[in-house]
């Protein structure tokens, strides 16, 4: 009885895994904690208040044609919550559109005690719980990032374990409720470190990141793995062409990641928008193309940063910030077929659709 349980849970996760990859769309990560989007706020000279964010959560959600290249939304504790101004929940409106909704369910980082300058990620007391109450109200995947700073002496290896172990629990109980984990273990861009020594620290943690699933029992067929793309630190002045961007990450990836796992979905962490649309288009023209696991995307600010500042707060503009919200999911979907290039990415996108054959 117990293994016709289990081999039905993983039917149902694996069912939400080729949702969520097909028809090269990609994830839209629309989950920053109340203190990241009042920061966002701040910076775009928007008053950060609850209502705001809730506005603002709506024009994304209710952006036309986006369903076209998004398959699923990450959302917030505060945003799966919300409803829009008549009072229609977010996650019917989601749903609706045919865009399956996730939650992002670890509560951020605290610094890792005994281990200056590293962070741990919290939120596996009452996760269970959590987990269940969000799955009743209609979430069928979850989200949980670990970050990791190169520097001098760090990541320590202990970093290493303590985020990789949690990132493994948490995506225990996530199988366990049926929600599929988003397995997100971000090494980070800030610093001056050099592309060489990011792939180094990468490999080192996605490899221990899957040495902690398998000791979690976790049905890699049931997973999707979210990482940073090999890139150089933000300060190291390292130029890196986006081929080479693509080889490395690639070839990284090849070393680590286990054929069983359906996808991988990268972050955008601290690139542009742009930046990001032509390193993931990289990726699908790459020789070595024949993956054993779909790649997409799983932006968060590259797929928000030009729509927020079109937006200011004002619903006047709103039309404008939804279109700007529909053309960068399109650029990502035409990178996620290897199709992305200038014409389509500076063609007048108020208004106009892009018409990509998918």
């Amino acid at each position: 009885m117990e293994m016709e349980y289990q081999s039905m849970n993983v039917k149902k996760l694996t069912e939400t895994t080729h949702a969520l990859l097909a028809d090269n769309k990609g994830l839209f990560a629309m989950d920053e904690s109340i203190s990241t989007c009042n920061k966002r706020f701040a910076d775009a000279g928007i008053a950060q208040t609850e209502e705001n964010r809730r506005r603002y959560r709506e024009l994304i959600i209710k952006t036309s044609g986006l369903n076209e290249s998004i398959s699923g939304v990450i959302l917030y504790h505060e945003t799966i919550r919300q409803s829009d101004e008549s009072g229609i929940p977010f996650i019917k409106i989601i749903t609706d559109a045919g865009i399956i909704p996730g939650i992002k369910v670890d509560i951020g980082t605290e610094d890792l005690a005994g281990f200056p300058d590293e962070k741990i990620t919290e939120g596996l007391d009452g996760l269970r719980y959590r987990l269940k109450e969000y799955a009743r109200m209609g979430a069928r995947f979850s989200k949980w990032r670990a970050v990791m700073f190169i520097g001098q002496g760090i990541p320590s290896r202990n970093c290493i374990i303590s985020n990789a172990n949690a990132l493994a629990r948490y995506a225990a109980l996530c199988q366990e409720c049926g929600l599929v984990p988003i397995v997100e273990p971000e090494v980070m861009m800030l610093g001056g470190h050099s592309s060489k020594m990011c792939y180094t620290i990468t490999k080192e943690v996605i490899n221990t990141v899957f040495d902690e699933l398998y000791l979690q029992n976790i049905a890699l067929e049931g997973i999707i793995l979210k990482p940073n793309m090999i890139l150089p630190g933000l300060d190291s002045g390292e130029k890196k062409s986006a081929e080479k961007i693509a080889e490395d990450t690639i070839k990284c990836l090849m070393e680590c990641v286990p054929a069983a796992v359906p996808g991988i979905a990268f972050l955008s962490g601290g690139q542009s928008p742009q930046e990001a649309s032509i390193r993931l288009n990289a990726m699908k023209q790459n020789p070595a193309s024949n993956l054993p696991w779909k790649l997409t995307f799983s932006f968060g600010r590259a797929l928000q940063e030009t729509a927020l500042m079109s937006w200011k707060g004002d619903d006047a503009n709103m039309v404008n910030a939804q279109q700007d919200i529909y053309h960068r999911a399109k650029c990502n979907r035409a990178a996620n077929m290897g199709l992305y290039n200038d014409e389509i990415e500076k063609r007048n996108q108020k208004g106009l659709k892009l018409h990509i054959l998918g």
